[in-house]
């Protein structure tokens, strides 16, 4: 079995063939599929899906850093403390910070990503972390707030072996691998075999970022296998191996059976 633990397939890119994409999924062995929210505007479709498929699809609640913007950041986070509390979750995301698209919101996304942490914390739910371009600043507050409660994954990992180990070392965090580790030249590969497969998951980020050869195509859930072949290869093992480990870390995290 292999875990999507990041898959946003309650997007509209997905509107005309949603279905197929998850019988296609389970053709393949891919049983759960892990939604993580991006703000209020997708909160009816992502819930409608985890509702249609509740043994497949998982939402998460959380306001992604590109849509904490001044003078509606506050009621997003409202709106999605709202949902925390009266629905059932398994984890708070995808948070973080973003300085990719916009510096000039820094210290609001801080405030946010602070925020949403103390809900995880209060919940006792794990975080996904969206880290672009920004791994000191999202260090800096994961350093003061981890404690035995904090658990996580910082999804899309794109760093290096010294950002990997800053990671490891809190302990209770797994890093999210996807597309950009089939990618030509993206030297990610190299950072991940340095350590063990212990401390990854696999994840797609559909619609967006989808493995060689699909590069620049829509992604989809059904191309975590290509991701876990290419895993397999940096580790010299079999997909199955790497099925094995992945999922377990994934259901470990997430606390799925």
């Amino acid at each position: 079995m292999l875990v999507d633990t990041h898959t946003h397939l309650y997007s509209s890119k997905f509107d005309e063939d949603r279905d197929a994409v998850i019988q296609n999924c389970l053709d393949n062995n891919i049983l759960k599929l892990l939604l993580p929210n991006i703000d209020s505007e997708y909160i009816d479709s992502l819930l409608s899906l985890a509702k249609k498929y509740p043994t497949v699809c998982y939402p998460m609640m959380g306001v992604h850093p590109c849509s904490i913007e001044p003078g509606t950041y506050e009621s997003e986070l409202r709106h999605a403390k709202d949902w925390l509390d009266k629905e059932k979750f398994i984890a708070v995301g995808e948070i973080g910070i973003d300085l990719y698209w916009d510096k000039s919101t820094l210290e609001i996304q801080q405030f946010a990503f602070r925020e949403q942490i103390s809900w995880a914390k209060e919940k006792k739910l794990p975080i996904v972390i969206h880290a672009r371009d920004s791994f000191d600043e999202i260090f800096e507050i994961v350093d003061d707030m981890n404690d035995e409660n904090l658990k996580g994954i910082f999804h899309c990992f794109t760093g290096n072996q010294k950002q990997a180990q800053h990671i490891i070392d809190y302990g209770g965090f797994k890093m999210g691998i996807g597309g950009v580790v089939t990618f030509k030249n993206s030297g990610l590969d190299q950072v991940v075999s340095q350590f063990d497969l212990k401390h990854f998951v696999l994840e797609t980020d559909s619609p967006y970022l989808a493995p060689t050869p699909y590069r620049g195509k829509r992604n989809e859930s059904p191309y975590l296998t290509l991701i876990g072949e290419k895993m397999a290869d940096i580790y010299g093992c079999s997909l199955p191996d790497i099925s094995e480990a992945t999922t377990k870390n994934a259901l470990d995290i997430f606390n799925l059976d």
